[in-house]
């Protein structure tokens, strides 16, 4: 037997290894999230623009009042600068008004607003009116045709004026002549203008705006109150859906009928109904798990009793003797199988948060836990190896949980090798692809194919099978696998040539890690 197959046995009193993993910070633990309301949620959205867009409704319609406003007011300006510019006319060269006095009061009556006008020459001369009136600031490009009328907004005496004005043709009762045809355009027009304060455009805009806007105070209210209760009965499906699960007996994980519900809550309904569909599942698996464990209790707890009654009826030691003896294998094969509960319950219980994952090196830590079961191999009469792959092979998982793992396959291995056969553990990897591989080869009788999707199911046992055991070796297997995002594999023994005993290859395939800089870790003691 070559060294690399065959371990000394004084080396199972030597120190067992694990990797030395540096002491990992507490995790920091996040801050309790603020819960929100979707009610008010959704009230946010629709008020905060409704609340944004109202100021910007006012302005466009005070803008827009002004506009409406100005409108018979330049009118009457309009009609004011349109008699005034048809008493003017040019009499002897000289520019002359045919208003009286009766007409320039009626001009001026307002008994809101001051009313203004000029009326210039054809060469800015003061003719009539105020004198003080500001000037037009058009560029000659700009000026209006004579006997149309223009209006700008101005200012005098510090207030702001709407003015109309005109220029007027002073030819234009005079016959053509080639006397006058001659005489420039620009020379022959009068500058008439009327202008007046503000106010009554001011006091007709505010009382436009009054009319639209103060309405808006009391509709605004009634609006917000009524997207309150929209939004309270649209929500109320919510209310009584909650109200029917709250109803709920505890031990009802039947669906929730979707059709009975929004249709926008429907894909939550239907995840929902997943979940309990999966919920209801693990809870018939865990019942299933808990009768099944019973089941298994009762052999070895009743085999107790009987043996214990039946060493208290003897009198005779040595039958005392081989009572207690059978007493102490049913009190081991309960103990085995209370602590293989537990491991499974714990393996399945673990969280991702709950998994101290480290680099280790996978070899070393299949090599310790080799080592560990030489002396039962030899109580076995079975050959026990390890093939290492002659380099580190670096993962990250685990060490306890992977310790676990390659202790139930080495113990399903001897269990079901017969006297002289071999158990060989052996490390590979594939750097090409980035994978590990552990494997567990044994020289028993193999397992039928038709098993092999079965076996890692609680308490399946494979039919004929005379060896001791609980059934849940294999399942704390797969559950700790899974924990490692690995995949297990079943084939028959390679090497073997027996067609009774075929033997049984099982191969876990890891992912690879980097190797670090530095030499791996060493492995520590997990005993």
């Amino acid at each position: 037997m070559s060294d690399a197959r065959q371990l000394d046995a004084n080396t199972t009193g030597a120190a067992s290894a694990a990797p030395h993993l540096l002491p990992g910070t507490p995790p920091i633990q996040p801050s309790e999230p603020i819960q929100r309301s979707l009610f008010g949620e959704i009230l946010d959205w629709m008020l905060v623009p409704l609340l944004l867009l109202w100021p910007m409704s006012i302005a466009v319609t005070y803008i827009v009042t002004k506009s409406i406003a100005n409108q018979p007011f330049d009118h009457a300006l309009e009609d004011r600068v349109a008699v005034l510019a048809q008493q003017v006319k040019q009499v002897n060269g000289k520019v002359v008004t045919q208003t009286s006095a009766a007409s320039r009061d009626m001009l001026r009556a307002d008994d809101i607003d001051y009313v203004y006008f000029q009326i210039q020459g054809p060469h800015a001369e003061f003719i009539e009116g105020d004198r003080d009136m500001p000037m037009p600031v058009s560029q000659d490009a700009e000026k209006p045709l004579p006997g149309i009328i223009a209006f700008r907004n101005d200012t005098m005496h510090g207030t702001e004026i709407r003015v109309a004005y005109t220029y007027v043709d002073l030819h234009r009762w005079q016959p053509q002549s080639p006397a006058n045809t001659s005489t420039p355009k620009e020379a022959a027009t009068a500058l008439v203008q009327v202008g007046e304060t503000l106010e009554k455009r001011a006091q007709l805009a505010n009382e436009i705006i009054k009319g639209v806007i103060m309405p808006q105070f009391i509709i605004l209210p009634i609006a917000l109150a009524l997207v309150w209760l929209a939004l309270s009965r649209g929500l109320l499906p919510l209310a009584k859906l909650q109200q029917r699960i709250r109803n709920r007996r505890l031990d009802d994980l039947s669906p929730i009928d979707s059709g009975q519900v929004p249709e926008e809550i429907s894909p939550l309904i239907n995840s929902f109904n997943d979940m309990l569909v999966r919920l209801s599942q693990s809870t018939e698996m865990q019942k299933r798990f808990i009768a099944d464990a019973a089941h298994q209790m009762k052999t070895p707890l009743a085999g107790m009793r009987m043996q214990s009654e039946l060493a208290l009826r003897q009198t005779d030691q040595e039958e005392i003797h081989r009572s207690l003896l059978q007493l102490s294998k049913s009190s081991e094969s309960a103990t085995r199988l209370v602590n293989q509960l537990l491991a499974l319950a714990r393996t399945e219980n673990q969280t991702p948060a709950a998994k101290p994952f480290a680099p280790l090196e996978l070899a070393e830590l299949a090599r310790n836990a080799v080592q560990d079961w030489v002396q039962t191999s030899f109580a076995y009469r079975i050959d026990l190896g390890f093939e290492s792959p002659g380099h580190p092979v670096m993962i990250s998982g685990n060490p306890l949980m992977l310790r676990e793992l390659l202790n139930n396959l080495i113990d399903n291995a001897l269990r079901y090798t017969p006297p002289q056969g071999y158990v060989t553990v052996r490390v590979r990897s594939d750097a090409n692809n980035g994978h590990a591989f552990l494997e567990v080869e044994d020289t028993g009788p193999g397992i039928p194919a038709i098993d092999r999707s079965h076996i890692f199911e609680r308490f399946y046992r494979i039919l004929g099978s005379n060896v001791e055991g609980s059934g849940l070796g294999l399942a704390i297997v797969k559950e700790i696998a899974l924990q490692h995002d690995a995949v297990i594999d079943i084939f028959d023994n390679p090497h073997q040539r027996d067609p009774k005993f075929p033997g049984s290859l099982f191969r876990v395939t890891l992912h690879m890690t980097p190797r670090p800089a530095r030499d791996p870790a060493m492995i520590e003691d997990l005993g």
